[in-house]
């Protein structure tokens, strides 16, 4: 059995407990991406209390909080004012150098706060981020218009509720690798989003992979690391690897 103290100094056990939480401080070290924190069924002096744990142990990094309320939103602000808020998302310290492009596309107004979710995380990851909204199949001369964008970026992010056909469209009209989000957008038969969902998973396009219902923040992870690989070979978000 090892000592927790090495010449006379404590063992780093890679976490803070804070009695209701162990926040992980040692994420940078093994992923090099910086920590977030699910706001959902947390107070707002919980998620404050995270955050500063976070920006204690690595201040040079931002620290990303996803699903957050009203309640929560006003509190990170009260406590740090330069705060950027997008929709439920909140990101508190300096955004760090752009590695690589994410198009992050939207099919409908209605799918806007999953996309803006990924969009944020996407640049909080470490890559640079352009948005494309309100192209869903219903009008396809809109996403037409659309192609050079998606072209020029490295991985796209596409999110659709309703049948969840767009990723399948722009599956097929570019090579970009497409991420898929299906959202719980749409009327009764759409149970949720899980025929968006199950459409997404029997897409007929190639090089399409689906994340979970509304899950933009996984997307926006998955597609900044890919982005940042591409361009820097780096783990890092702003280092080398």
């Amino acid at each position: 059995m090892q000592d927790a103290a090495v010449d006379g100094e404590e063992r780093d056990p890679g976490y803070v407990d804070l009695g209701f939480a162990r926040v992980d401080t040692d994420r940078l070290s093994r992923t090099g991406d910086p920590e977030v924190v699910y706001a959902a069924g947390k107070t707002p002096e919980e998620v404050v209390a995270i955050v500063g744990t976070l920006r204690a142990a690595a201040p040079h990094r931002p620290a990303l909080v996803t699903r957050a309320d009203p309640a929560t939103v006003a509190a990170v602000r009260s406590r740090w004012p330069d705060a950027r808020v997008e929709a439920t998302t909140v990101v508190v310290g300096d955004l760090p150098p752009a590695r690589g492009l994410v198009a992050v596309v939207s099919a409908g107004t209605s799918d806007a706060a999953v996309a803006t979710e990924a969009a944020t995380t996407v640049r909080v990851f470490g890559a640079d981020v352009v948005r494309v909204v309100d192209v869903g199949v219903a009008g396809l001369h809109r996403v037409l218009d659309a192609r050079p964008v998606l072209q020029d970026a490295d991985i796209v992010v596409v999110v659709a509720g309703m049948e969840g056909a767009l990723p399948s469209v722009i599956g097929g009209l570019v090579g970009t690798p497409v991420v898929a989000v299906p959202t719980s957008v749409g009327y009764g038969a759409s149970f949720g989003g899980l025929s968006a969902l199950l459409g997404m998973l029997n897409s007929c396009a190639a090089g399409v992979v689906v994340c979970n219902i509304d899950n933009g923040f996984g997307a926006g992870v998955f597609a900044a690391r890919v982005a940042r690989s591409i361009h820097a070979g780096g783990s890092g978000v702003g280092e080398p690897r």
